[in-house]
């Protein structure tokens, strides 16, 4: 369990020192692709720093993020439904996220679904590469999952670069800090209202 917070951290900190080199941005649109499908650290590590050092390109960046995540999110799209058990399900078990895996595909339907794939790309909840592969593996119609995948992807990194455009450095801690928490509070609600309308009328 140390062991694993250590290497969870030096990958953290890997991927915030990324932010400081000229190729920063390709690497921006490499860490937000492998995120959606086998990566751990969420792209906004990578982000947040960059808009923050170059707030006239938070757009940009918010863009770029926002492409590469939706093609992220094919990826583990194709992989849930042509590679499962050769290699989506080593990911998963590997990041210790096959039992949750399970149970959801075993439990939802493809409104539900949907509604994961906004609020793991708004929130993180449930991580977004769960829920790629899962919409894979269920069959969610993939022009469905793009759409939602660019409303949710990219809501969220517009919003990041609106916020860091208008207040620059010292919303950072918000951003880093509570932000997160807030949106995961917004994406519980969303899904608690959904099993709300779905199973009590």
């Amino acid at each position: 369990m140390i062991r694993g917070r250590f290497l969870l951290r030096r990958l953290y900190d890997w991927t915030l020192s990324l932010a400081a080199r000229k190729s920063a941005e390709y690497w921006l649109a490499f860490i937000a692709f492998v995120e959606s499908s086998v990566f751990l650290i969420p792209a906004d590590v990578l982000y947040v720093p960059m808009a923050i050092a170059r707030p006239e390109r938070a757009y940009r960046y918010a863009i770029v993020a926002t492409i590469f995540s939706v093609l992220g999110g094919i990826a583990g799209w194709l992989l849930g439904h042509y590679a499962y058990e050769s290699l989506a399900k080593p990911v998963l078990e590997f990041y210790g996220k096959l039992d949750e895996f399970e149970e959801l595909r075993l439990s939802s339907g493809i409104g539900f679904i949907i509604l994961m794939l906004i609020t793991s790309g708004l929130a993180h909840l449930p991580p977004i590469k769960v829920v790629t592969i899962l919409s894979g593996v269920i069959g969610v119609d993939i022009w469905l999952f793009i759409i939602s995948a660019i409303v949710a992807r990219g809501a969220r990194f517009l919003f990041l670069a609106w916020l860091l455009r208008r207040y620059g450095e010292p919303i950072r801690h918000f951003i880093e800090k509570r932000l997160g928490l807030i949106a995961a509070l917004g994406a519980g609600a969303l899904i608690l209202l959904y099993l709300v309308v779905r199973y009590a009328f």
